[in-house]
């Protein structure tokens, strides 16, 4: 199985974390727990929009099928369900339904670089020490999986939502509820 993740978004969301972490830690020692309580829905609901936004969108592929997931939708589908692969901005996958399905998480175009000389070189260079970007290594990853899947890949094309970040964001939505409920009474 092979994952691709934009690496921009994880980032942030462990820089986040760790700031959320600092807060509610400064939270609880300056004002105490019952504060830090009330606090926490708040800062946990920006952290579960950049989780939403950055790791959560993936494209995920073993040799029965690919899945991609962007923020919080899901497309399952078989190889065989696959007429193309391409790499525009992010990766685009194009079904035999007519639909196209552009991933928010992994291969992604990179802005091309300033050929200086240094760059350019002999005219006698080798191809082999021409650096291909990332993205275009990976679309060929993509690429040879979905050209080796063998008939057994052609599960239908499936669409469903991430669940346990839906249950994630409606046990956030009730405690800060409770929160505002907390602070009104009180």
């Amino acid at each position: 199985m092979r994952t691709y993740r934009a690496s921009t978004g994880t980032v942030t969301f462990v820089v986040a974390a760790i700031a959320a972490a600092y807060v509610l830690g400064d939270a609880a020692v300056r004002a105490g727990w019952q504060s830090m309580m009330l606090l926490a829905p708040w800062v946990l609901l920006v952290l579960w929009a950049l989780y939403v936004i950055g790791p959560a969108s993936i494209i995920r592929m073993d040799d029965t099928g690919v899945r991609v997931q962007n923020m919080l939708r899901r497309t399952d589908f078989g190889w065989k369900r696959l007429r193309d692969v391409d790499l525009r901005w992010q990766v685009v996958f194009t079904l035999d339904d007519g639909t196209e399905v552009t991933s928010f998480g992994g291969p992604a175009r990179a802005r091309s670089r300033r050929v200086t000389a240094s760059v350019v070189g002999d005219a006698g260079q080798s191809p082999a020490s021409v650096r291909v970007p990332a993205g275009y290594r990976e679309l060929t990853e993509i690429r040879d999986r979905w050209e080796s899947a063998d008939d057994a890949a052609a599960a239908p094309i499936r669409r469903s939502w991430d669940a346990p970040a839906l249950l994630a964001l409606a046990m956030i939505a009730a405690w800060a509820v409770v929160a505002v409920l907390v602070v009104r009474a009180g």
